[in-house]
């Protein structure tokens, strides 16, 4: 079912007005009232969508965490969870962090309050523990996967994180590459997941 048009636009006002409050003020300071005022929209559009600020954060977050695990699990589904078979040109993560460039920048932000990470990251660990569980548990018999999930989830914000620090500036095929090297550098613990 297509969506009205005039729904994806008021969405996208207020997500847009929302990221540019977030990088003043926490997200529990910002009414719903300046919210409408930037997006341009009245108050009675706004409740029509959502309940409250936290509404609108929290379906944004939804529509970034889907599009993110999509990315996430391409190159697995296209390899049938085999990492070594993974190619640069099959890693998606890196463009999915590109499209939604603002948003990152504001969860990476050493200025803004660290709940917005650990949201974050609580969403990026579940489903990576999912794809974490479908590969071969017989050489993961010794290695308890909560640690290992979590060993993942920080691996592959780190490498984002850094990406924020060094401004985007690195290409999305060089962080492919790089990707790949990462993922092949042959030590016990990856034999041990693979």
């Amino acid at each position: 079912m297509k969506q009205d048009l005039r729904v994806i636009k008021t969405q996208e006002s207020l997500r847009h007005a929302l990221l540019i409050l977030i990088k003043e003020k926490p997200l529990d300071s910002i009414t719903v009232a300046e919210l409408c005022r930037l997006a341009n929209i009245n108050r009675g559009t706004f409740y029509l969508h959502y309940k409250d600020v936290h509404g609108v954060f929290k379906h944004y977050l939804e529509v970034i965490v889907k599009d993110l695990r999509k990315s996430y699990e391409e190159p697995y589904y296209k390899t049938n969870f085999k990492i070594e078979n993974i190619k640069p040109d099959m890693i998606k993560i890196f463009h999915h962090v590109k499209n939604y460039q603002e948003f990152y920048q504001i969860i990476f932000d050493q200025h803004i309050p660290m709940m917005y990470y650990y949201l974050l990251f609580d969403t990026v660990r579940s489903f990576m523990k999912e794809t974490i569980d479908r590969m071969n548990q017989e050489r993961m018999k010794n290695v308890q996967v909560d640690y290992l999930v979590s060993y993942q989830t920080n691996a592959i914000l780190g490498i984002l994180i850094e990406w924020h620090q060094n401004e985007y500036s690195t290409s999305i095929d060089e962080l492919n590459q790089q990707l790949i090297l990462i993922l092949s550098i042959n030590s016990p613990f990856r034999k041990g997941i693979q």
